[in-house]
């Protein structure tokens, strides 16, 4: 070897000793949001109400000490820890990282390429006439990591960047929604101001006044014979992405608005028609009414209906797909099936479809079937840590299938943590009612304010206790590491 090969070959060896040795570089966060609170809030409830026993029994002094250090430390938890991107990947930050640092030897992290699957639950909090508040709670997991985050200041930032460096593949419908759709309240204010779109006031107050407004409508467009001109077209995607943007931001009074002018000009627009489903779903769960949830079957069943109709070469695999989704949320797995095999029909390859029908056959307990469509969706994934989820998804369902005894235990496992979350909600609804006769019991009969904290001291201590069961038997069990 020349001199100029050896020296090159010196240099590549030490830049990999430094890059083994040395941790990476810091990169400056693009986003960041806090860590969602409700951990450490039952930690400091659980201290607090500690804090009230050692009142009770004359340790004046531990109390105190209990309830300062609690709502000092609590607080500075919950300020310090982030999850931050950097546009590389996801990092966890602030005192309980830095400890899980210390002990673990290695930082909370994972990789942008890494990340298998990202799944978004919104919870309303707030319902005031036509329009609701969502607190959105994102889950995002790989290579053995996952990293929660709620709703809150930097949420918006955080997920615009990290869900547009993520394939469609590994986001689930409302993660996807909020990728497309989540945007900055004066932004959409501007938005509805361009389209001349009316506060849900006035459109509460416009129904009101005229009830058979909606009748009148249905009826000149089905009069109308003029031709839909690409004004109308255009104005039509901007409404239906206002609707879709003010349904995110749960404005469901004037996304509907927008929904029905979007429709009015181009009322076969397949994915618009999809959209609109999601809508009137959204509103059946806001309102509680059956008559809105059977509108949106309908609407879906006749966006399914229309692209399924379709030339291949014109048809939208992964709309079928995001529809099949939506028929299992609905609970119609018959009809989700078909949609997911006409998806396989009209592209092969479509691995959201795959694990649609996997979903659909554990469904009906068929798990030679679970275990075909995760080794199709490996097969045909684009991406390394797809194929890494499917597989092992693959491996469990087949354990299961091949192992009784695992089966069993598995069996037992889920068993035992739908018995602890029951038990978890019982006495937290316990705890919470006895702390408050707790309270105000003393002052109608010493018996009663006795028996009310006897009562919620139990009741905590079960809410403790099948909390921290719940969090021990939520991972799947391990296989043996000789079978591994």
């Amino acid at each position: 070897m020349s001199d100029s090969g050896r020296v090159e070959s010196s240099a590549v060896l030490v830049e990999a000793t430094r890059e083994r040795i040395m941790p990476p570089a810091r990169r400056a966060a693009l986003a960041a949001v806090r860590t969602s609170p409700g951990g450490y809030l039952a930690l400091a409830a659980v201290f607090t109400f500690a804090s009230l026993i050692l009142v009770r029994t004359g340790h004046d002094l531990a109390a105190v000490i209990c309830v300062v250090g609690t709502w000092i430390l609590i607080p500075i938890l919950i300020a310090t820890d982030r999850i931050s991107f950097d546009g590389e990947m996801l990092v966890r930050r602030g005192l309980v990282a830095l400890w899980s640092q210390l002990v673990k030897g290695r930082q909370i992290r994972l990789r942008i390429n890494d990340i298998e699957r990202a799944e978004t639950t919104a919870v309303r909090t707030v319902r005031r006439g036509g329009s609701v508040r969502y607190r959105y709670r994102t889950e995002v997991a790989g290579k053995g990591a996952s990293f929660a985050f709620a709703s809150g200041r930097g949420f918006r930032q955080l997920v615009r960047l990290t869900f547009a460096s993520l394939a469609d593949e590994k986001l689930d419908a409302r993660s996807r929604e909020l990728r497309d759709y989540l945007t900055e309240p004066k932004a959409l204010r501007q938005t509805l101001s361009l389209l001349h779109i009316a506060s849900s006031r006035v459109l509460d107050d416009s129904v009101e006044a005229a009830p058979g407004a909606g009748k009148r409508i249905r009826h000149q467009r089905a009069a109308g014979s003029a031709q839909v001109s690409a004004a109308d077209i255009e104005r039509a995607g901007l409404l239906r992405i206002a609707g879709n943007q003010l349904r995110v931001a749960g404005r469901l009074r004037e996304s509907g608005e927008a929904f029905r002018r979007a429709l009015f000009a181009t009322p076969n627009d397949i994915g618009l028609l999809y959209d609109f489903s999601r809508l009137l779903r959204s509103q059946a769960s806001a309102m509680g009414q059956a008559k809105l949830l059977s509108r949106a079957r309908a609407a879906l069943r006749l966006a399914a209906f229309r692209e399924k109709r379709k030339a291949p070469a014109d048809s939208s695999d992964s709309l079928l797909a995001r529809m099949g989704e939506t028929f299992l949320e609905f609970g119609d797995a018959t009809r989700a099936e078909r949609v997911f095999r006409q998806a396989l029909e009209f592209n092969p390859r479509t691995y959201r479809a795959q694990l649609g029908l996997a979903d659909v056959a554990l469904r009906e307990g068929k798990l030679a079937h679970v275990i075909h469509h995760y080794n199709d969706a490996a097969r045909i994934a684009s991406d390394e840590s797809l194929v890494r989820f499917a597989r092992r998804e693959s491996d469990y369902y087949s354990r299961l299938n091949d192992d009784e005894e695992y089966l069993a235990g598995e069996l037992r496992r889920i068993s035992w943590l739908q018995s602890s979350q029951r038990i978890q909600r019982l006495a937290a609804r316990t705890s919470f009612a006895s702390i408050l006769i707790a309270l105000v019991g003393p002052s109608i009969s010493p018996v009663v304010g006795t028996m009310a904290l006897a009562v919620a001291t139990s009741s905590v201590i079960a809410w403790a206790g099948s909390l921290l069961t719940v969090q021990v038997l939520r991972p799947r069990r391990r296989f043996p590491p000789e079978e591994l």
